[in-house]
């Protein structure tokens, strides 16, 4: 009973870091969006280069959690972008200078990688070390509440605050998410052992299969970034659909809050590969639903689907990631987030440039729906790669009994 009760406090220690670095700090600015393009002045191009360069501060995350195999610096650096994401937020009511904008943004970015995978991979460990199943399901769905929650917010809070008055809610909001972030995490152990006295070893894939799984996930980035950093304001540009936007932003919080869980349900029966192919597949949908088809329940419905799909893929990624290496999650979680945080840098800045240009953000959607078509192509041929591995490897090992029967 000790145990499980030490279990669900680790994973709600990693909930509540979700829910504010993701949450508050980094997706609070989507359904702000449009009320800073009223009342501060936020031009459609700067929009997308803010958004743009939160993801430069994200994969700049990546890249030092690939580089850190210390767990307890990686605990250091996660509590102290914990605190990056408060400051961060603040800072976003305090002017109305695009640049300072954009440092804030950068910082949010950091933090948010501090969260995602520094927080994650110490998770993934405390399980892994305590014996419990390596799944993250329960952990990320701090993604999908931290949507949730910020779009209910806004929706709450528009009628009495104006944009500045919003971003200090937010900061407030973050303070409280900051102590069960950083009390109920404990600090990592650096024995190597797990609970029972096993040796923890990794098991990287094959370079080829390293390769075109980073660069499938590049994909699953491109589709996931312009439907989450745009959604408010293309529902709002859709005809008739002006103001439903947070509305489809709160229904993809409601589609990503159960979905990590349902995933690693699907996993289980399914095989990792074959979950992911389904949730891509089923991500294009939700894509190209609001443009294809029209109206504000086709807008929902795509929401939802996107919603339930996109934190699926993150998560089931992750999770393989952790297995692979279960001594430091963190390092290849960091490489495949390096794929996607270079997608989430790319697609703001198109989809932005594309909707300054034409005046709407439907072949952003499509352009995203091609992307990840192609990275769903990439998901089949890595099956094909896992055989072939597992074919050497099987090899491998009767060449070697042999060679020791002889």
């Amino acid at each position: 009973m000790n145990e499980q009760r030490a279990r669900l406090k680790v994973l709600s220690a990693g909930i509540f870091s979700l829910l504010l670095v993701l949450g508050v700090a980094r997706f609070s600015y989507t359904p702000l969006l449009p009320l800073m393009q009223q009342q501060a002045g936020l031009g459609v191009a700067a929009a997308g280069w803010l958004a743009a360069i939160n993801y430069a501060g994200y994969l700049s995350g990546a890249v030092l959690a690939s580089l850190i195999s210390d767990l307890v610096l990686k605990d250091r650096l996660y509590r102290i972008g914990m605190v990056l994401a408060i400051l961060s937020t603040a800072v976003m009511g305090l002017t109305t200078d695009v640049t300072v904008w954009a440092l804030s943004r950068y910082v949010a970015g950091l933090s948010s990688s501090a969260g995602m995978l520094l927080g994650t991979g110490l998770i993934m460990n405390w399980l892994i070390r305590h014996n419990h199943r390596s799944e993250l399901g329960i952990h990320f769905s701090g993604i999908g509440l931290g949507i949730a929650g910020c779009s209910t917010a806004v929706m709450l809070f528009s009628p009495w605050l104006d944009w500045r008055q919003q971003w200090f809610a937010f900061t407030a909001i973050g303070c409280l998410l900051l102590i069960p972030a950083l009390r109920w995490l404990p600090k990592p152990d650096t024995t190597g052992l797990t609970m029972s006295g096993q040796k923890m070893q990794d098991n990287p894939p094959s370079p080829l299969y390293l390769r075109i799984f980073m660069a499938a996930y590049f994909c699953a980035g491109f589709g996931y970034v312009v439907s989450a950093t745009f959604i408010v304001a293309i529902v709002n540009k859709l005809p008739g659909l002006e103001g439903w936007g947070n509305l489809a932003f709160l229904a993809i919080g409601i589609g990503a809050a159960p979905a990590c869980f349902n995933w690693d349900l699907i996993a289980r029966r399914t095989g990792d590969l074959n979950a992911l192919i389904l949730a891509a597949v089923l991500q294009i949908i939700g894509i190209l639903l609001p443009v294809m088809v029209g109206g504000l329940m086709a807008a929902l419905f795509g929401a939802l689907l996107f919603g339930g799909t996109f934190i699926g893929m993150v998560s089931l990624v992750l999770s393989m990631a952790g297995r692979y290496y279960p001594t430091r999650p963190a390092k290849m979680m960091g490489k495949m987030t390096l794929s996607y945080g270079a997608a989430q840098i790319i697609g703001p800045a198109i989809t932005g440039t594309l909707a300054a240009r034409l005046g709407s953000y439907n072949a952003g959607l499509y352009f995203a729906a091609g992307v990840m078509t192609l990275g769903t192509l990439l998901l089949l041929a890595l099956k094909v790669v896992e055989r072939r591995d597992a074919a050497r490897t099987l090899l491998s090992a009767g060449d070697n009994l042999r060679h020791v029967t002889t």
